[in-house]
């Protein structure tokens, strides 16, 4: 107990910074359910894909910590554009060829699930073998620097140095952490306004409330299902190189334990809110922070899905339970 009040507002900045990664990763499980109706397990694999993508444009810049700002600022929006990048095309592959087919022939969700956790393995194991994959098209000389040790954490040399911005109760805030906490408010933020006011937003509401009607309202299902896919791995992408800024290593099965962690914020917000995806996060990392400081660091996950539990036992439909469909304009 006396380690939770020492530390609290060390605790209190890590938990929101890794729950603003939760909960960026949660808004596409809230999206795809939101529409589908459906878990998309696989999306962790898809912000895995993102995070390689920021490690390898930071490996081929070749960027040393302490450059000159605007180089810095370059180095990390072209990391942040390649990690959006490719996970969102993840994400569209992965509709493509995992759910599409499925969703056309209206298979039962038991198998779309099935689906998702077979793609899931898949993605994470092509991610495991790229340096076989790279042997096998002739490319394992050109492309040792981004596939050598695949199975191996890979390191994220982050161009940004750490500094402290100012203190709070002896805790020293750094640019980093604040750099995280305000730009996934402002995504969510950004993703809501979309979500509200354009005209694919817009059918992503009607699809997501009454699937048949809008079609007889002119509403595109397949392009708007293709949307959703697209925003939720871009937001995942923005969330992989956040989460390389601050823990610096990413690995070919790093996006299972995070899946799972954010699919709980999810629940936790209320699965199908767009809100409740980034208040589930925090208040995950929040718990797990502060469950790990009071029983041991051992316990973190059993707290984080603990809460889970009790959550679901006294609110079934999450913090906030509004459902994408039922959002206001």
């Amino acid at each position: 107990m006396s380690f939770l009040f020492n530390n609290f507002v060390e605790l209190t900045v890590t938990g929101l910074v890794l729950g603003a990664v939760y909960g960026l990763v949660a808004l596409g499980y809230t999206l795809v359910y939101g529409v589908l109706q459906l878990i998309n397990f696989a999306h962790s694999e898809v912000w895995m894909f993102g995070s390689f993508a920021a490690v390898w444009v930071t490996v081929a810049l070749g960027v040393a910590p302490g450059s000159a700002m605007p180089v810095v600022i370059g180095v990390l929006l072209l990391a942040l554009l390649a990690a959006m990048t490719v996970s969102g095309g993840v994400a569209l592959l992965l509709e493509r060829v995992a759910y599409r087919r499925l969703i056309r022939l209206d298979a039962p969700k038991l198998v779309a699930l099935i689906s998702a956790i077979g793609a899931s393995f898949a993605l994470a194991e092509i991610m495991g073998l790229r340096d076989r994959v790279a042997g096998w098209i002739g490319l394992r000389d050109t492309l040792d620097p981004y596939v050598r040790s695949a199975r191996d954490n890979t390191r994220f040399q982050n161009p940004l140095e750490t500094e402290g911005l100012f203190t709070v109760g002896g805790y020293t805030v750094s640019n980093v952490d604040v750099i995280i906490i305000v730009s996934a408010v402002l995504m969510m933020v950004a993703l809501d306004q979309f979500i509200r006011r354009t005209r694919t937003g817009r059918g992503i509401r009607a699809v997501a409330q009454d699937s048949e009607a809008a079609a007889l309202m002119g509403v595109n299902r397949n392009r708007i299902i293709r949307a959703t896919f697209l925003v939720g791995g871009i937001m995942a992408g923005a969330a992989a190189l956040l989460y390389l800024m601050r823990f610096g290593v990413t690995r070919w099965n790093a996006g299972f334990l995070l899946g799972v962690k954010a699919f709980t914020a999810a629940v936790l917000g209320g699965i199908g809110n767009v809100r409740g995806a980034l208040l589930g996060g925090f208040v995950l990392g929040l718990a797990e922070n502060y469950g790990s400081a009071l029983i041991g660091s051992e316990w973190r996950d059993v707290v984080a899905f603990l809460l889970l539990v009790v959550i679901l036992l006294f609110r079934p439909t999450g913090l906030l339970g509004e459902s994408l469909g039922r959002a206001r304009a």
